[in-house]
C-alpha cells in the first residue's frame, strides 16, 4: 500500500539531532558525529539512518541516559599487536567512560592497508551499524562489525527470560563495483528489532508471528504488549547472538542483563562492547580468476549466477536502501511518514524546538 512521505530538509533534521544530544548532556560535536554521513555520492539518505536518529535512544532508555555524558577522551589502548607495517595490519583497542559510539573507527579505517580489527568497550551503543560499514565501503574496504545491544531484550532459544541483546551484525562489500552500490547485510539477531517494534506501534501495525513475547512469556503480535523478542531462525539466531556476547566478553564487556542499568551493581560494567574489522579486497585476492576476470568482474559474475536461472527478481541486501537513497536525493530531503514526524515532534518538545508541521513541507507518495 502506498504511503505519503514528507520531505524534511537535512539541515532541519540535523538541528534537531544536535539539540536533543545537547539537551541530554552531550557536547555539540557529539550530536554532529551521531548524524549518519550524508556526503554526495554516499547512499545514507534512507530510512534506516534517519530512523535511528529519531528512535534512538528510544523511550525505554531515556531515563537511563539523562545522566550520561560523553565529556571524555576516546583513549587508544596499546597492545602487543599494535601496528605491524611488515604485515600492513594496524590494530587497536579503545576505551572511554560512556559516550555513544559514532566517532573513532571511521577515522582509523583509511590507514588500514590489509586488515584492521578494532575492539572497544566501556562505551554506549553505536547506533546504526550499517552506517559504519557503508562508510568503510565508500573508502574501498570490505567491513564487518558487531555490537552488544544496549538492553537484554531477547530470550535464548526455548527460554523465557531475556538475557541477550538484539546484537546487530552488519557486513558490507565495497561500493559501485560490482553492482553499483554497497551490498550491506545489517540485521538484528532477533526476528525483529525493538526499534521496528516501536515503529509498528506508532503506525498501528501488528508484529509478525513468533517475533515477540508479552510480560507473561506468551507470543504476541501486539507491539504494545511486546516486552521481549525471539531470536530469528530459532537456535541459529540464538547462536549468532551468543557469539556476539562471547566476543564482547573477550573484549571486556560485562553482563548483558546489567547493560545500560547504571543504577544496579556499580562495581560491574554497564556499557556496550563493539568490534570492527576491515579488510582491503586486494588482501584476500589470490589472483586466480577464471576466464581472465579481475576481482571485481569475478564478484559480478558470481552475483549474476546467483540471481540468474529464474531468480532475476530477487534483491541484493542493501538494494532497498540504495533505492531509498536515490529517492531521498531526488526529493532533495529526508523522507518521513506522518507517524515518524510525530515521533520527531516528541524529541522537538524535549529539546524546546518548534514542532515539525507536515503542512509546511512538500510530500510524495511512494
Amino acid at each position: 500500500m502506498p504511503d505519503t512521505y514528507f520531505i524534511i530538509p537535512e539541515s532541519q533534521h540535523n538541528a534537531l539531532t544536535e539539540a536533543v544530544y545537547r539537551r541530554r548532556g552531550y557536547l555539540p560535536d557529539d550530536g554532529r558525529r551521531r548524524r549518519p554521513p550524508l556526503r554526495r555520492g554516499f547512499p545514507a539518505w534512507h530510512p534506516d539512518a534517519q530512523r535511528h536518529q529519531g528512535a534512538a535512544p528510544r523511550p525505554s532508555l531515556r531515563l537511563r541516559l539523562k545522566g550520561l555524558r560523553s565529556r571524555a577522551r576516546i583513549e587508544e589502548i596499546p597492545t602487543r599487536f599494535a601496528d605491524r607495517p611488515d604485515l600492513g595490519m594496524p590494530t587497536g583497542s579503545w576505551g572511554s567512560p560512556r559516550p555513544t559510539g559514532r566517532s573513532t573507527p571511521p577515522l582509523r579505517w583509511p590507514t588500514a592497508t590489509a586488515s584492521a580489527p578494532f575492539p572497544s568497550t566501556t562505551r554506549f551503543h553505536y547506533l546504526w551499524g550499517g552506517g559504519y560499514v557503508m562508510d568503510a565501503a565508500r573508502r574501498g574496504y570490505i567491513a564487518y562489525t558487531n555490537c552488544t545491544a544496549a538492553l537484554a531484550e531477547v530470550v535464548p532459544f526455548e527460554g523465557k527470560f531475556p538475557t541477550l541483546g538484539t546484537n546487530p551484525i552488519p557486513g558490507v562489500s565495497p561500493p559501485r563495483r560490482p553492482v553499483g552500490f554497497p551490498i550491506v547485510i545489517d540485521w538484528a539477531t532477533s526476528v525483529i528489532a525493538m526499534g521496528r517494534v516501536q515503529q509498528l506501534k506508532r503506525e498501528g501495525r501488528p508484529l509478525p508471528p513468533m517475533a515477540a513475547l508479552d510480560q507473561n512469556g506468551q507470543p504476541t503480535t501486539d507491539p504494545g504488549q511486546a516486552t521481549s523478542l525471539l531470536p530469528f531462525g530459532a537456535h541459529k539466531g540464538y547462536g549468532l547472538s551468543l557469539i556476539n556476547e562471547i566476543v564482547g566478553a573477550l573484549i571486556g564487556g560485562s553482563l548483558p542483563t546489567l547493560r545500560s542499568r547504571w543504577e544496579r551493581e556499580p562495581e560491574e560494567k554497564h556499557a556496550c562492547t563493539f568490534f570492527f574489522q576491515v579488510v582491503h579486497p586486494e588482501a584476500v585476492s589470490c589472483g586466480a580468476f577464471a576466464r581472465g576476470r579481475d576481482q571485481a568482474g569475478n564478484v559480478k559474475a558470481v552475483i549474476a549466477d546467483i540471481l540468474g536461472h529464474g531468480n532475476e527478481r530477487c534483491l541484493l541486501p542493501g538494494q532497498v536502501e540504495a533505492d531509498w537513497a536515490r529517492r531521498s536525493a531526488a526529493a532533495g530531503g529526508l523522507l518521513f511518514t506522518q507517524a515518524e514526524i510525530e515521533a520527531f515532534n516528541e524529541l522537538a518538545a524535549e529539546a524546546g524546538l518548534a514542532r515539525w508541521e507536515s503542512s509546511a513541507h512538500q510530500s510524495i507518495v511512494i
